[in-house]
């Protein structure tokens, strides 16, 4: 892949989903409050999903932080000026003290999304949750059909989510779905789209598959070819000027096939963080993969400490850590660099520019694997072989595929 053999487009966004900036070095770096914390409350899930970002390593349940653990958490974030708490996972509907930490965090005036796979959810356990405070609810959604979406889920789950948009619904929750697309669901962008909307869901995010965790193992399985995913682009534009107003629709972009490099959490450590189920505190979801920093734990530091002076925070802000040809480029104030877990994944060194960037030293790297695994998508999609069910023997199953809970 060369560097004009992309998706170039004005309506995409970022994965972070934001265009704040920081532009000043380390030393003028003035720190604001974080605004948002992903509180992961368990690695548990029902599903096993090949895409996973969640860590190969998966946080058993006897390692989760308990209640009042939480309920502290939620109490310093506050403190340090958080505004929205995302409850997620994992599946947060495991945690049976789910509503005593959605009800502290609307206490403590804080906006609640929770995100879920809607297995396990209730009409009952919807109730609850409405009368704790939940603000909103995102389901994840595989496929638009059961056959493909139970097959991707590792489980039968499509009615499941069905029934709890209904609940959902039915208690006045706003709705919000997210559909990571892959190389197997791809031609289903319009009909994922209506899904949605025959579900009642406010927001959509079409998020083509970020590769960390699970879904870094599984790239070669999941990276569908530039043509597929111009296809899938085309589609979300019609729909987007054919239903108009009727649900908020975010193209997520995929990377792997940009020229410039999403923006790393929009400045590393600058808007929000991450406490893993463990305790950890990360500046990103993926940042635990980055083995050569070590994160501080909620159980042995405040998160005013944590966000403010611990060295897995402080590493990346400003611009007085980047190395050529970042340090120099002009986009360095819109990209910062790139992702770090990227660059660490990709070069073994968090340092270095995101080698999605083709003015990375280090392009090479990805570009041949795109245009190796790319074209082996190409050919399965020029046969028919969108769905997972119908292509190749060796394709049909991820190569590593994420464990179900404990």
């Amino acid at each position: 892949m060369n560097a004009n053999q992309t998706l170039k487009t004005n309506h995409s966004v970022n994965a972070d989903h934001s265009s704040k900036s920081n532009s000043s070095s380390n030393a003028a770096h003035t720190l604001k409050a974080p605004y948002a914390l992903t509180a992961e409350l368990t690695h548990r899930c029902p599903l096993h999903c090949a895409y996973c970002s969640n860590p190969l390593e998966l946080q058993k349940r006897e390692n989760e932080l308990g209640t009042a653990d939480w309920l502290r958490v939620l109490d310093e974030a506050a403190e340090l000026g958080v505004a929205h708490v995302h409850f997620t996972g994992g599946e947060p509907l495991l945690r049976q003290d789910l509503e005593q930490l959605v009800r502290r965090a609307r206490e403590l005036g804080l906006f609640v999304n929770m995100i879920t796979s809607g297995v396990g959810l209730t009409r009952e356990r919807v109730r609850r949750l409405a009368e704790a405070g939940v603000d909103s609810m995102q389901l994840s959604v595989q496929a638009s059909d059961g056959e493909l979406s139970d097959r991707i889920a590792g489980i039968k789950s499509h009615e499941l989510k069905r029934r709890a948009a209904e609940w959902i619904k039915a208690e006045g929750i706003p709705l919000q779905a997210n559909a990571v697309l892959h190389r197997h669901n791809l031609h289903q962008v319009e009909e994922i789209i209506d899904l949605c909307v025959s579900w009642g869901a406010e927001r959509l995010e079409l998020a083509n598959v970020q590769y960390y965790g699970w879904a870094f193992a599984n790239r070669e399985y999941l990276l569908p070819s530039l043509e597929q995913l111009q296809a899938a682009e085309a589609a979300y534009m019609r729909s987007k000027a054919r239903l108009g107003g009727v649900i908020e629709l975010i193209w997520i972009v995929p990377d792997y096939y940009a020229e410039y490099p999403k923006p790393c959490m929009g400045g590393w450590a600058s808007i929000s963080f991450t406490v893993t189920p463990d305790g950890r505190a990360l500046p990103c979801t993926a940042a635990a993969g980055i083995e050569t920093l070590r994160f501080d734990s909620v159980k042995e530091r405040s998160l005013g400490w944590i966000w403010q002076e611990s060295e897995a925070f402080t590493a990346f802000r400003g611009e007085d850590w980047m190395p050529e040809p970042c340090r120099s480029c002009d986009r360095r104030h819109q990209d910062f660099g790139g992702c770090r877990c990227q660059a660490y994944l990709l070069t073994g060194d968090a340092r270095n520019a995101d080698p999605v960037c083709a003015l990375s030293p280090d392009h090479w790297r990805l570009a041949d694997f795109v245009a190796s695994r790319g074209a082996s998508a190409r050919s399965r999609a020029a046969g028919g072989e969108n769905d997972p069910a119908i292509t190749a023997e060796g394709d049909r199953d991820p190569p590593v595929a994420r464990m179900r809970g404990y």
